[in-house]
């Protein structure tokens, strides 16, 4: 009895299936949004379940590489609010 296979949107970035070359392998720039929506997909397939074990490590790695990218981008964001508090703040005194 085979399970149905289960396919993730990639918005057009390479395929979920696509074989990584480890943890570090470079990413496609992709915007915040992109990455978060892929990331929350991923999510759900895995916990959807029904995978095999080398999908769902597949899967898993992708969804480690997305969440690395919209920590950065969120890193950034803050570090700019920051940024423009400080000015704001020297501009006042």
């Amino acid at each position: 009895m085979s399970s149905p296979r289960t396919t993730v949107d990639t918005s057009g970035t390479a395929p979920a299936a696509a074989p990584l070359s480890g943890a570090d392998a470079p990413q496609p720039a992709m915007s915040y949004e992109a990455a978060r929506d892929e990331l929350a997909s991923v999510v759900a397939t895995l916990e959807a379940g029904g995978l095999g074990l080398d999908e769902s490590l597949t899967l898993w790695e992708r969804g480690e590489a997305l969440a690395r990218t919209c920590a950065t981008f969120l890193d950034g964001a803050r570090q700019r609010v920051d940024t423009a508090l400080t000015q704001a703040a020297q501009s006042q005194s």
